[in-house]
């Protein structure tokens, strides 16, 4: 990763956080402490940020902007990416040319986008990498509901019930998600859960992409119920238990080709 791109995650960390601890830094843009205090100084001297004990501080709490309580687009890239990888060319594979479709946002749906590029199809997305990469490299048509950016997740997000969505319809929609389990689909911030509902009454087939340690997990609010998805797309890490559950509220379960662990 270059020197630049680093330190303008560093920045997007200290802008929705306050403060980052070198700690913290090193696991999340994986690279050494020494490169991360580095990174830090060179922040500092320039007044961008402010180097305390241990890590880093923003210089100014901004007071309006609003943050999302969910990973920006750039800390999403973890070590399962090659996971999510492959649950995404499984998800890709169920698309045909002349399809219209509903991406929501997230790196899992954004790793979709190489697999499309071959097809003819309709969709509407509020990601905006995923929507910059199918505008460059295919011919799909591509429409964007309107709403405020959210530079850190790359994705448009509308307080308002009217924002073109409205008159869109999907025959599938894809999405990631912050947890899966008993209680159903979560997410973390309300707001993303006023966009997903949104989107999701604009659809026939609710699918979603899940590597296998969303399953179980449980965040703050409730999407939908269990009963509302109709396909899950996870890796092989995935019990039998957990599939014949899903399986009892009717979710199909798919099993993407994933690398052993």
């Amino acid at each position: 990763m270059l020197e630049k791109h680093r330190q303008e995650l560093i920045k997007e960390v200290l802008a929705k956080k306050q403060f980052a601890s070198v700690k913290s830094l090193t696991q999340q843009l994986q690279v050494s402490e020494a490169t991360i205090r580095r990174d830090i100084n060179k922040l500092s001297e320039t007044g961008v940020v402010k180097k305390i004990q241990g890590g880093a501080e923003s210089i100014e709490r901004p007071l309006n902007k609003k943050i999302l309580d969910i990973p920006s687009f750039s800390e999403s890239k973890d070590s399962k990416n090659s996971v999510k990888k492959q649950i995404a060319k499984k998800a890709a594979q169920l698309c045909k040319n002349g399809d219209s479709l509903i991406i929501n946002g997230s790196h899992s749906t954004y790793l979709m986008a190489e697999y499309l590029t071959d097809l003819n199809l309709n969709i509407m997305t509020n990601s905006l990498v995923l929507a910059n990469y199918l505008n460059a490299n295919s011919e799909n048509r591509i429409s964007l509901p309107s709403g405020e950016v959210y530079r850190e997740q790359g994705i448009l997000l509308s307080s308002y019930e009217n924002d073109g969505s409205e008159y869109y319809h999907g025959s599938m929609m894809f999405m990631g998600v912050s947890g899966i389990g008993k209680y159903g689909l979560m997410e973390s911030d309300p707001l993303l859960i006023r966009s997903e509902q949104k989107l999701k009454k604009r659809t026939d087939k609710l699918i979603v992409l899940a590597d296998s340690s969303k399953i179980g997990k449980r965040c703050k609010y409730i999407l939908c119920p269990l009963t509302e998805v109709d396909i899950l797309i996870t890796d092989s890490a995935i019990t039998n238990e957990l599939i014949r559950f899903f399986e009892s509220f009717e979710v199909e379960v798919l099993i993407a080709d994933t690398p052993s662990t």
